[in-house]
């Protein structure tokens, strides 16, 4: 656990996602959970020892898998955007680990089991601040990366939580993404934010530089799915792009045939939701 500002830690050593952890007086505000049942303990352990008050709250910034199998196990009240409401509920009351091609981490990991989900107890559309401390957390609603995805600001401390809108290393899910939606966020974040400390939800703390460089490879992808596009092609052809669009963001060996699987499906349902409507049928009719 690093404390990157006062009372303000993140974790970055289990797999999926990095977690945060804001430590006031009242009690402790928690950014995402780990999936692991075992990681979830040691997270649990590893928060006792920050002491503060004994009331636990958790923000999901997203619904996605890697962040929201393990928040029943938390214990604690849950707090996101109305949307992952919605997306709670169009998902069986069970999960139940089976074979994926969408390259989330929670992949490479056996014996999860069956896990009930904990859909948040508080959501909200635009905004919610939360009065913990004499200096509020503000949640916000930012589409982009996903429908339901939300930043977790700390306007006075200067930090900003934000979740799969940026990622380093490695590339993002663009299957549920608006990606001239995620611009306009990820420009806001360079403008309004230009001073705040940029947490990644899978990454850890981020420069300005590395999150011009997310906004140049996002172009890239639009540009390079408009041309495939204007050729007629079809969500099957996306695949060519994969090997140029991921050796722009990542070169991690080990994590190679699970970034090219994320990448590959993600393009391709992108693709199908944008353009699929426009494409000629393959016998041109």
């Amino acid at each position: 656990m690093q404390e990157i500002l006062p009372q303000i830690y993140i974790e970055s050593g289990y797999p999926g996602v990095t977690l945060g952890a804001i430590n006031w007086v009242h009690g402790l505000v928690l950014i995402d959970a780990p999936f692991r049942q075992e990681d979830v303990r040691s997270w649990r352990s590893a928060l006792l020892n920050l002491g503060g008050g004994v009331d636990r709250l958790l923000v999901n910034l997203d619904a996605h898998l890697d962040r929201t199998l393990g928040v029943r196990l938390m214990d604690c009240s849950v707090v996101g955007h109305e949307q992952i409401a919605q997306v709670f509920r169009s998902r069986p009351l069970t999960f139940k680990a089976q074979p994926s091609d969408s390259g989330a981490v929670w992949e490479l990991y056996e014996n999860l089991g069956s896990v009930r989900w904990a859909p948040p107890e508080i959501t909200f559309t635009d905004q919610l601040h939360i009065n913990w401390d004499p200096l509020p957390l503000v949640l916000e609603y930012h589409p982009g990366c996903c429908p339901a995805a939300i930043w977790a600001v700390l306007p006075e401390h200067g930090a900003i939580f934000v979740g799969d809108a940026v990622t380093t290393g490695q590339p993002p899910f663009l299957a549920m993404a608006d990606i001239t939606a995620w611009l306009g966020t990820l420009d806001q974040l360079l403008t309004k934010y230009a001073n705040f400390i940029f947490i990644s939800g899978r990454g850890g703390v981020v420069r300005s530089d590395q999150v011009r460089q997310q906004i140049k490879w996002l172009q890239k992808v639009e540009q390079s799915l408009e041309k495939l596009a204007q050729k007629n092609a079809h969500p099957e052809d996306t695949v060519s792009l994969v090997p140029k669009l991921l050796g722009d963001v990542s070169s991690d060996k080990q994590m190679a045939d699970l970034f090219e699987r994320r990448l590959a499906n993600g393009l391709a349902q992108y693709y199908q939701r944008h353009y699929g409507s426009s494409l000629a049928s393959p016998s041109g009719n």
